[in-house]
């Protein structure tokens, strides 16, 4: 697929998702959302278990920081690449912070703070990839943009919840365009090596989501050990590490 081609694509999308939440009927938050399988105290540390599987999320981010700006760890053919990777570090190291918050004592108030890190973390990684495979300023220019706007689905979301009718679809919409825009750009030809790290990340995201929904069936099965979203936490920050990972192994390729 051309580049070009791919903008047509991403503009068409971006109009068409935008239409198809006009239709859609306001989604609002579960309450038994917050109501965790796993909700042990360990040392005084409620909800132990989802609080503290956080911290390999802090430790990819502070991997990503080490390398982001250490000379020569990273190959950039533009310098300007590095800086959506570093709203990458940012966001998975934060996503440590906010969601053990979260999980301290779960509620509605909280969440915010639990999904504010991963939306910087989602449109970053979308804004780098623009950036590595359309055009650097372009990904430079629509990342504060990007960020804007996943941001804003979130407080939207918390302030619809305020007015008692909660709704989840700019929030929801905004991590599937991030997933429609990634799928999009692994059809433009690659300026790196290890483009299919992505889809081991995208295995590690799906594995989170799955240990999510079974949170109360994993913690039943294996006699109340782990639960669910503990491993979820652990799943995720995995997706983190692999990103990582990715942008540490991979080479340049020849420009065509």
């Amino acid at each position: 697929m051309t580049k070009r081609a791919s903008v047509g694509i991403l503009i068409v999308s971006t109009i068409l998702l935008a239409l198809i939440g006009l239709f859609v009927k306001p989604i609002p938050q579960p309450l038994e959302y917050h109501n965790f399988a796993d909700q042990r105290p360990w040392l005084g540390v409620p909800n132990a278990g989802d609080v503290l599987s956080n911290i390999p999320f802090a430790l990819a981010g502070l991997w990503g920081f080490y390398l982001l700006f250490t000379p020569g760890k990273l190959i950039f053919l533009d310098r300007r690449e590095r800086w959506p990777w570093v709203g990458v570090a940012v966001g998975l190291f934060l996503t440590a912070f906010g969601s053990a918050y979260y999980h301290l004592a779960p509620d509605n108030a909280r969440l915010v703070w639990d999904r504010l890190p991963m939306t910087i973390v989602f449109m970053s990684f979308v804004a780098a990839l623009i950036a590595e495979r359309i055009a650097v300023p372009l990904g430079l220019w629509l990342w504060p943009l990007l960020l804007a706007v996943g941001i804003y689905s979130v407080f939207q979301w918390q302030a619809s919840e305020l007015r008692g009718a909660g709704d989840l679809r700019l929030y929801a919409g905004v991590q599937i365009y991030a997933v429609l825009v990634a799928l999009v750009m692994l059809l433009v030809p690659a300026r790196y090596t290890r483009t299919w790290d992505l889809a081991i990340v995208a295995g590690w995201y799906a594995l989170a989501k799955l240990l999510e929904s079974f949170d109360r069936h994993i913690f039943a099965l294996d006699g109340g050990l782990v639960s669910g979203h503990t491993l979820k936490h652990l799943a995720a920050a995995m997706a983190g590490v692999w990103l990582i990972r990715m942008v540490l192994k991979r080479e340049s390729l020849p420009l065509v």
